[in-house]
This record gives C-alpha cells, structure tokens and sequence, in this order.
C-alpha cells in the first residue's frame, strides 16, 4: 500500500523538474495537465494536476494492490458510518480502478483504489483541470464529456 497525494499546480512541466530531483525518480504516467510519479521511499504516488489558481490539495488516497483491501476499507467505512460510494472499473486519471471513497468534515476527498488498466483504451482522464476528458491512444483529445466526480476539485 502506499499513499497517494493528489495536488494542483499552476505549471505542470515546473513541478515535474521538481518533483524529480526532490523524490529522485522519473514520471511514471504524463498526460496533457496530468503527471503522475511512483515513488518508492517514501510509499507514495504523487499525482499533478495542471490547474493553475486552484487550492493546492486536489484530494488524498490509499492505494492498494488487490481488490481485497478495497472491498475491506469500503466495509470499514461503511461500519464507522462514514458513507463510502464505490466504483468498479471506472477510469480515473488516466487508468482503470476499482475505488471506494468517502469525504472528511470539511469535504476533503479520500480514496482507496486498487489500478486493473494503467493504460486503458479510452484514456479518460483528467485535462487542464477538467475531469471526464477522453484521449486516444496516442494523448490526442477525443472529447470532453464534462465534469465527473473523478479526481475533481
């Protein structure tokens, strides 16, 4: 399991030149507005989102690697009453995920999901700041759906 910290930043290709020294690894996923990096010490996948002017803290997960541990955070949750909503095989930053989530008092967003696609076909994601884009294969804009609930600020 690692933690995922998901943030917004005013100038994607200058938090990525500092990411990389300050973490000491590469890009794992880059996407028009988006950038993600798989850090092994400490645990964490840090994601990017280009959205200039926006709160700095996109929102904050769990990641997991079986589907076990997300249906047991859902009945966690659940157990403490604290109203968690699950997706199954929904795509989300540019990859596949089973997820369950729920909000904290003041409305952060927190999220345990486990990857089944890195690299799904219909590369819906995240662009400047705007979820429910979709990308071809090669990163190319396909269409703007609109909003969705998906890593949204």
């Amino acid at each position: 399991m690692r933690l995922q910290l998901a943030l917004n930043v005013d100038n994607l290709d200058e938090a990525i030149a500092f990411y990389r020294k300050a973490f000491g690894v590469d890009v794992h996923k880059r996407r028009p507005g988006y950038a993600n990096f798989e850090v092994e010490s400490p645990p964490l996948k840090l994601v990017l989102f280009e959205n200039p002017g926006a709160p700095r803290l996109n929102h904050l997960g769990v990641e997991v690697f079986d589907d076990g541990a997300v249906a047991a955070a859902g009945e966690r949750l659940r157990e403490a009453g604290l109203v968690p909503v699950a997706e199954e095989r929904e795509v989300c930053c540019f990859a596949e995920q089973n997820k369950v989530f729920t909000h904290d008092p003041q409305g952060m967003r927190w999220e345990w999901y486990r990857i089944t696609d890195d690299a799904p076909a219909t590369g819906q994601g995240i662009r400047d700041g705007v979820a429910g884009v979709d990308y071809d294969d090669s990163g190319a804009l396909r269409r703007a759906s609109g909003p969705s609930p998906c890593c949204a600020t």
